[in-house]
Parts: C-alpha cells; sequence; structure tokens
C-alpha cells in the first residue's frame, strides 16, 4: 500500500496592515489553524510561501502574529524578492510584512541581480523599503573587479554605495587599500579611504619596444656601413 502524503494548498485573501495582501503557501504538512489570524501557523516539509514581492523556500515555515505579520523559515532556506530583485540563502530567517524587513542569519549569501553585487556574510538585514543591506562578520562582497571584506558593511543599493569597517580591505585586481573606514562608489569605481590609510599599486612596467622586420634589417645596414668607414688603428699609427 503506497503512503499517501497529503499536499497542501491553501490561499488566504484579507485586508491585512492597511493594504489588502494575497498570501499563497504550500507544504508537505500543517500545523495550526489558518482561518484564525491571531494564530501560528506551521508548515514543514518542501515549504513555501509567496506574498505580492517576496518567495520563500524553506524545509520549515512559521507564519504568526495578527494577519500573518510575521514569517520565520529555517533549513536550506531561499527567498526572492520580485519588487527589488534581491535573491539570498541562508540557514534562519524572520520577515516583517509591515516594515518589509527580511533578517537573514547563517552563511547568508545575497545577490544584487541588477548590479551583479554578490555579498556573504553571517548575518544580514535588508530593508525592502530602503533598499540597504546591513552585514556583519565574515563579509566578502565581490562588484566588477572590487573583492570587499570587513567585519561590518553597509550596502545602499539605489546609490551603488559601500561603506566598510572592521579591518576593511578591498582588493582591485593586483591593487590593494586598506583603512579604518572605506568607502566605495560602485558606479564611478571611485575608493575613499579614512584612518590608518595603507595600500598597495602595482605599477605598469614599461614594455620593451617592438621592432619590425624593416627596422632591422635597417640597423644591420647602418651598423655594416659605420664598421667600413671605421680605419683600423694601426693603419691611423703608420701614417
Amino acid at each position: 500500500m503506497k503512503k499517501l502524503i497529503a499536499f497542501i494548498f491553501l490561499i488566504l485573501l484579507f485586508t491585512s496592515l492597511s493594504t489588502a495582501e494575497k498570501i499563497s503557501f504550500h507544504a508537505k504538512k500543517m500545523s495550526g489553524t489558518a482561518g484564525n489570524k491571531n494564530n501560528s501557523t506551521v508548515l514543514q516539509g518542501n515549504a513555501q510561501v509567496k506574498t505580492e514581492s517576496m518567495e520563500i523556500f524553506a524545509e520549515y515555515i512559521e507564519l504568526y502574529g495578527k494577519d500573518f505579520r510575521y514569517i520565520k523559515a529555517r533549513g536550506n532556506v531561499k527567498g526572492i524578492n520580485t519588487e527589488s530583485e534581491m535573491d539570498f540563502t541562508c540557514e534562519n530567517m524572520k520577515y516583517d510584512r509591515k516594515t518589509k524587513i527580511a533578517s537573514l542569519e547563517g552563511n547568508v549569501h545575497l545577490v544584487d541581480i541588477k548590479n551583479d553585487v554578490k555579498a556573504d556574510a553571517q548575518i544580514i538585514e535588508y530593508n525592502q523599503n530602503t533598499e540597504i543591506a546591513v552585514m556583519q562578520i565574515g563579509i566578502n562582497l565581490t562588484q566588477k573587479d572590487n573583492v570587499c571584506t570587513g567585519e561590518h558593511a553597509i550596502y545602499k543599493k539605489n546609490e551603488q554605495l559601500l561603506e566598510l569597517n572592521g579591518n576593511p580591505q578591498i582588493n582591485q585586481k593586483e591593487d590593494t587599500f586598506r583603512a579604518q573606514t572605506i568607502f566605495l562608489n560602485m558606479d564611478t569605481q571611485e575608493i575613499t579611504l579614512s584612518g590608518r590609510v595603507k595600500g598597495t599599486v602595482k605599477t605598469e612596467e614599461e614594455k620593451p619596444v617592438e621592432k619590425t622586420e624593416s627596422e632591422d634589417k635597417n640597423t644591420e645596414q647602418k651598423t655594416a656601413e659605420t664598421k667600413k668607414d671605421e680605419k683600423p688603428d694601426s693603419q691611423e699609427k703608420k701614417q
């Protein structure tokens, strides 16, 4: 006898947080009362929740608070922000639908698709309204030729500005910049260093001048003519 696994698909449409928002979710297993919006609803096993601006996938997802204001997820968490084109993966997350702030923890990987910015950190708080991400611990952010590391960073998506603190460093190919605080304008690639500034810049080595075949023959001919005109020292002494 085959074991049947119930597949739950629910759609809730309600007036929430002063605006109407549609929430859909599904999972292999659900517990809680979906009709009572003040109680929590737990989804387990390939769980998915979709709001008007966010899609969340995880092994475990909990919706709770008045009108399901809060969403918590853990276990292989993946998120897709359809409004700001920001994708992420992490171990745990909490999302507030009212403030539109997502708190991500544990091996967080954040991708700004539009601007080709990728960031890794242990903690990232992303505000969907302001388009600002605050990153903490073990930061590694890449953009174009920039590899940025530090312990604390503020990424402003709209302005394309990055502020790095906590032993910050930026590598641009073979150039390295260090300071107490580093600011990077990702549009202009301009770097501003503040406090205990250090850096190494590799200058371009002078390239040898390449000679064409005709130039080499002319040089050989002139050298031969010069030797022909020169008189030996012995002949000059006899005269």
